[in-house]
């Protein structure tokens, strides 16, 4: 192929493919089959604009849904960590460094930079629209969880305070969906699906 530029779109096209054979811990909806990256980045970039009014904070929507849509393509080569596997959570970081690195260098460099810049930005938790993502990122298996009466959380024996601690940042981006999000974990307390540890909350503030 003559086209340099075209030919390295490609190539990153091609090895993006490969996060739908990532799967995550996640079931779909109905008890279906466990979900895939793709499929959970999707979710999300839809969930940004359909509830893209319930955001603290006004945001540009299509840069949030193309954050959405990259933020777990370095699982390519790092792998999923489960939310609540706190020995995998201690070297997350620096896989997903690695991984950026490599995958987003696949693209012409301008555009691998400002993807992988997208990338970083939503890690780094500060804008408008990384907040907003991570709301989404939190909710999306959230409801999930609960279409499934809380299943996963039933195999992995998982308790209240965990899925609370894990939902503090979704306050930053929307105070809606939080307390959306605490009723449903309340409700999969009473149910027997989450354990009761008596969770005491983490002061959060928001960021500068």
């Amino acid at each position: 192929m003559d086209n340099e530029r075209l030919r390295k779109q490609i190539a990153f096209i091609l090895e993006a493919d490969k996060e739908k054979n990532i799967f995550r811990q996640t079931h779909l909806s109905a008890n279906g089959r466990r979900e895939n990256d793709a499929e959970h980045a999707w979710h999300m970039a839809l969930m940004v604009y359909l509830l893209k009014e319930y955001a603290n904070e006004e945001f540009d929507v299509a840069k949030a849904m193309i954050m959405a849509l990259i933020h777990d393509i370095v699982e390519i080569d790092a792998g999923d960590t489960y939310a609540y596997d706190s020995k995998g959570l201690e070297t997350k970081e620096v896989r997903e460094e690695q991984a950026a690195k490599r995958l987003f260098g696949l693209l012409p460099e301008a555009q691998g930079e400002e993807l992988k810049s997208l990338f970083e930005e939503y890690e780094a938790n500060e804008t408008p629209e990384a907040r907003f993502v991570r709301v989404m990122d939190n909710f999306q298996p959230l409801l999930l969880n609960n279409s499934n009466d809380g299943r996963d959380w039933k195999e992995h024996g998982i308790k209240k305070s965990q899925v609370m601690q894990r939902h503090v940042k979704t306050k930053l981006g929307s105070n809606v969906i939080w307390e959306c999000s605490e009723k449903i974990i309340e409700d999969n307390v009473r149910k027997g699906n989450l354990i009761d540890d008596c969770y005491v909350p983490t002061r959060t503030s928001r960021p500068e």
